[in-house]
C-alpha cells in the first residue's frame, strides 16, 4: 500500500514541470505551446530558492479531459516512487480540464503523497494558500476548464458535421485507390498506382471469380495489400488486425472494396462517433444519421458496374471444385413455380450436369423441374444472340430518327405551339384574378361570377391538357438516346459472341427460371428500357415510320 510521503522543514523540494498541449485549446495553442509554459516555469522556479526541478514531463497533442496521458502516467509513477514530490504546471488547465479528475488530484492524490502542487498563472500553492478562499476557486476554475473543453467539443463536433454534409474528406487516410488532393487536402483524388487495381477486382468479380480467387490471384502477382500499400507510401497507418510482417489479400479485404461506394464518388462519413468529449469508445451510428454526398470525387468504378458487382454479390454462387471461379450460371436459375434455386448436379466421371429445384430435393413439395445444363446453355445463348442483334437495330433506329431532317423541323412546329399554348394558358389565368377581382368590388353578382368562374375553369383545364398533350409528342420526337445509347453499350460489347462467358452471363442476364416441359423465360437485364424503346418506335407518328422503312 503507498505510503504518505511529508517533506521536513527547510528541505528543497524535488519538482517536476508538467506541460500539455492539444488542439482543442484552439486559438491558445501559440500561447500554450510547450516551450512558452516551459519558459513561464523555469522563470517561476528561479525566484524560488526552495524548488530545485529535477524532471520535465510534456504531452504534447493530448486531452485535457483524458487523463492517460504518457507522459502524466510517468509523472505519477515517480510521485509514487518518491523522485519528486513537487508538480509545477503554467495553469490548472494544463493538468486536466476533466472538473471529476482534478478533483480527486487536487484534493486527494497530491495530499495524500505529501506533493505540493504549483499552478503559477492561478497564483495557487498548495503549500502557502490554504485559505477558505481558495477551496472555493479552485474547485471553480476547474468547474470552467471542464465547461470550456466541453463547450469546445460541441463547436469542433458541429464543425465537422458541416464539413461533411459540404463533401469535405475529413479522415486521416483516403480509401484505397485514392490519396488526397496535395492542392485540397479535403478532397480525394484518384491514386494512379492504386486505382487500376481497384479496377481489375471489380473486372475479375465480374468475370466470375470468388472473393477468395481475386485475393489469392493478387498475393500471386506481388500486389500489396491496402494495408501494405499505405505503409510503402509513408504513411503511420497501423491496425490491431495485422497478424502477419506482412499484411496479405484476403477475401474480406477484396469484399469490403467492392460493397465500397467511395469508388462511385459518394463519399459517405460520420459512421460512428463518440457519445460525449468524455467518453472515447466509438459507437455506430444509425444509416440515417451518416453524412452522404453523392459526386464527391471522381469515380473510378462506374455505376453500372457497381451495381452488377452488388447484384453478383447478392446471388447465391457455388465455386467449382478446387477452383477459383463459381459455374457459369450460378445463382441465377430458378424454379419457374417455387421461385428457389435450382441445384447443380454433375454425373459422376462425365462432364454432363443437370439442375433440380432445391424444394423438390428437400422434401418433394414442388416438382423436379430436371434440365440439362446444355439445354439451357443452348437455349440461353440463342435468346442472348438475338438480343444483341435487336438492341444494335434499335440503336441504328434511334440515331437515323434523331437525324431527319422533317423530325427537326416538326419538332420546331411543336414548340411554337407550346409557347401559344402557353400564353393562352396564362391570359386566361389573368382573366379569372380579374374576374375575382371585379366580384368583390361588387361589380357582378355571385351568380354571375359562378357562371363565369366556370367557363374560365373548363377553358384552363382544355388548355393544360392540350399543352400536355404537345410537349408529350414533342418529347417522343426529340428524346434523348444518350440513356439508350448506356443500356445498349452492354449489349453492344458482345456483338461477336462465340460463347457463353461468365461476365457476358452476368452482364446481360438478371434471373433464368425454369418450368415444367424444360420450358425457360430468361429475363435479360435493362428488360424495361428495352421495352420503353420498342414503345417509343412504335407511338412514333406514321409519315416517321415510313420515312424509317424506306
Amino acid at each position: 500500500m503507498l505510503k504518505p510521503t511529508f517533506l521536513p522543514e527547510g528541505k528543497i523540494w524535488l519538482t517536476g514541470d508538467y506541460s500539455r498541449l492539444s488542439r482543442e485549446d484552439g486559438d491558445k495553442e501559440e500561447s500554450d505551446s510547450i516551450i512558452n509554459q516551459k519558459e513561464l516555469i523555469r522563470s517561476y522556479v528561479a525566484s524560488q530558492p526552495d524548488i530545485q526541478l529535477i524532471a520535465s514531463y510534456e504531452d504534447d497533442g493530448y486531452s485535457g479531459v483524458d487523463f492517460n496521458r504518457p507522459s502524466f502516467n510517468r509523472m505519477v509513477e515517480d510521485i509514487k516512487s518518491g523522485k519528486i514530490n513537487c508538480v509545477i504546471v503554467k495553469d490548472l488547465s494544463r493538468l486536466g480540464r476533466n472538473y471529476i479528475e482534478m478533483g480527486k488530484l487536487l484534493e486527494r492524490f497530491f495530499p495524500f503523497m505529501g506533493v505540493r502542487f504549483i499552478a503559477v498563472n492561478d497564483s495557487y500553492d498548495s503549500q502557502t494558500n490554504n485559505s477558505q478562499n481558495d477551496n472555493l476557486i479552485i474547485p471553480f476554475k476547474n468547474l470552467i476548464n471542464d465547461v470550456y473543453c466541453a463547450d469546445i467539443s460541441k463547436k469542433i463536433r458541429s464543425q465537422f458535421d458541416v464539413r461533411r454534409k459540404n463533401g469535405d474528406f475529413i479522415g486521416a487516410f483516403a480509401v484505397y485507390g485514392y490519396i488526397k488532393d496535395p492542392d485540397k487536402k479535403n478532397h480525394l483524388v484518384i491514386d494512379s498506382v492504386a486505382a487500376p487495381i481497384v479496377r481489375d477486382i471489380f473486372a475479375r468479380k465480374i468475370a466470375g471469380m470468388s472473393q477468395q480467387g481475386i485475393a489469392d490471384k493478387l498475393n500471386s502477382l506481388g500486389i500489396p495489400s491496402p494495408l501494405e500499400y499505405k505503409k510503402s507510401c509513408g504513411s503511420g497507418f497501423t491496425t490491431t488486425f495485422s497478424t502477419n510482417n506482412r499484411a496479405k489479400w484476403t477475401p474480406v479485404t477484396v469484399g469490403r472494396i467492392l460493397k465500397n461506394e467511395a469508388y462511385l464518388g459518394t463519399l459517405i462519413q460520420g459512421l460512428a462517433s463518440t457519445p460525449n468529449y468524455k467518453v472515447k469508445q466509438r459507437v455506430k451510428k444509425p444509416e440515417s444519421e451518416w453524412a452522404r454526398v453523392e459526386n464527391a470525387h471522381e469515380a473510378i468504378i462506374s455505376a453500372e458496374d457497381f451495381e452488377l458487382v452488388k447484384h453478383l454479390l447478392d446471388l447465391e454462387t457455388r465455386i467449382k471444385p478446387g477452383g477459383k471461379e463459381v459455374y457459369l450460371f450460378s445463382g441465377m436459375i430458378y424454379c419457374g413455380d417455387c421461385k428457389r434455386p435450382l441445384v447443380r448436379k454433375p454425373v459422376k466421371n462425365s462432364e454432363y450436369a443437370y439442375f433440380v429445384c432445391s424444394t423438390y430435393k428437400r422434401d418433394k413439395s414442388c416438382d423436379s423441374h430436371n434440365i440439362s445444363e446444355k439445354i439451357i446453355y443452348d437455349t440461353v445463348f440463342k435468346v442472348v444472340t438475338h438480343h444483341i442483334q435487336q438492341c444494335a437495330d434499335i440503336e441504328r433506329l434511334m440515331a437515323f430518327i434523331e437525324d431527319m431532317p422533317m423530325l427537326r423541323v416538326e419538332a420546331l412546329k411543336l414548340q411554337k405551339q407550346i409557347k401559344l399554348k402557353q400564353e393562352e394558358i396564362e391570359r386566361i389565368s389573368h382573366r379569372q384574378v380579374r374576374l375575382y377581382e371585379d366580384y368583390d368590388d361588387g361589380l357582378m353578382d355571385r351568380n354571375e361570377y359562378v357562371r363565369f368562374k366556370q367557363v374560365f375553369e373548363t377553358q384552363f383545364n382544355e388548355a393544360t391538357k392540350g399543352l400536355n398533350s404537345l410537349e408529350t409528342e414533342l418529347g417522343m420526337i426529340t428524346s434523348d438516346t444518350n440513356a439508350t445509347a448506356l443500356w445498349v453499350e452492354h449489349f453492344k460489347k458482345h456483338h461477336d459472341l462465340e460463347c457463353l462467358t461468365r461476365t457476358a452471363v452476368a452482364e446481360l442476364i438478371e434471373r433464368i427460371e425454369v418450368f415444367e416441359g424444360k420450358r425457360l423465360e430468361v429475363k435479360l437485364r435493362y428488360s424495361d428500357e428495352f421495352e420503353a424503346a420498342v414503345t417509343y418506335l412504335e407511338s412514333l407518328p406514321e409519315y416517321i415510320i415510313e420515312r424509317v422503312a424506306s
